[in-house]
């Protein structure tokens, strides 16, 4: 018999080799070991990279279906609450994904940490509330010091504000 634990590893082993298909472009072989991982053992994990691959299908309701059974299984896993809020601000749905930006700030197992401040940071800059962005970026900037980009961005918002 397979313990909990073998079935585990193995589907954390089949999401692996799924990102490796994402980033040499075959989505669909990406797709394929996500759902296969999930079929082996259901993780949050498994259901957050299967709906970030959907998404680069223009799936966006699959994808947050996945991404809200990533949080039934690990609430404490922060990646599924920040790429809600992403899918959301694609549909330009902003303040639909504000609150789910801040979850992920405060989520326990979450990295890269930094990601949720940018995108709020992106929703206040749209709207047109610099000092709101600001804050966030300056957000970002605590977590990654040595992100010019982040630097640079809060820089050029500040001189739209003098």
């Amino acid at each position: 018999m397979v313990s909990e634990a073998d079935k585990r590893h193995r589907a954390l082993a089949l999401i692996n080799r799924g990102l490796c298909a994402q980033e040499e472009g075959d989505l669909a072989k990406a797709i394929e070991f996500y759902q296969a991982s999930l079929d082996a053992y259901p993780t949050a994990e498994g259901h957050t990279y299967l709906g970030w691959a959907l998404s680069y299908e223009g799936r966006l309701e699959e994808a947050i279906a996945h991404c809200r059974r990533a949080i039934e299984i690990d609430p404490s896993f922060g990646n599924p609450y920040n790429d809600i809020g992403v899918y959301l601000m694609q549909q330009q749905r902003f303040d639909e994904a504000i609150p789910w930006l801040e979850q992920a700030k405060a989520a326990p197992r979450y990295e890269p940490r930094h990601f949720p401040y940018i995108n709020l940071g992106n929703i206040y800059i749209t709207r047109g509330e610099l000092r709101r962005a600001i804050d966030e970026l300056k957000g970002a900037l605590a977590l990654m010091p040595d992100d010019e980009g982040i630097a640079n961005a809060i820089s050029e918002l500040e001189s739209k504000l003098n």
